[in-house]
């Protein structure tokens, strides 16, 4: 590996983590205000990427106690962000289920200045950059 590359493969690594620590830590803020916990916007981004899921799931996915995504669950259900309702598969299950209204209400006022700077920052880029942005973030994340 040349010198050059090296360095800009370290400068993509700590923009990478930089950038990643600025979305928690914006994501933290925005459930404070909101009476949230740390982890409960990121259940609320699962469930609007994978659509309804067990809290079983959400405990894989998440890597947290039952005992935890329980209470998170309930959190998310007593602000209206999440609704529990019977498995149409399996009764014995629950499923917790997104409710994007409520959701969307409450959240795009928070993040409205953040998704115009990032969409600032998208509008300057030519389509093949924009490929190149994607396809890295295709790659960097894991596997469904």
């Amino acid at each position: 590996m040349t010198k050059a590359r090296a360095e800009l493969t370290a400068g993509i690594q700590q923009q990478v983590t930089r950038f990643s620590a600025d979305v928690v830590l914006f994501n933290h803020s925005v459930s404070a205000k909101l009476g949230l916990g740390a982890s409960d916007s990121q259940f609320m981004t699962l469930l609007q990427t994978y659509g309804p899921l067990t809290p079983r799931q959400l405990a894989e996915y998440s890597g947290l106690t039952s005992g935890t995504v329980t209470g998170v669950i309930d959190r998310l259900e007593s602000h209206g962000f999440v609704t529990r309702q019977a498995d149409p598969s399996d009764r014995r299950k629950v499923v917790v289920t997104p409710s994007l209204a409520a959701i969307q209400q409450t959240f795009r006022p928070l993040y409205a200045e953040q998704g115009a700077r990032m969409q600032s920052i998208l509008a300057s880029r030519s389509d093949d950059e924009l490929r190149t942005i994607l396809a890295f973030f295709a790659d960097s994340v894991a596997p469904d």
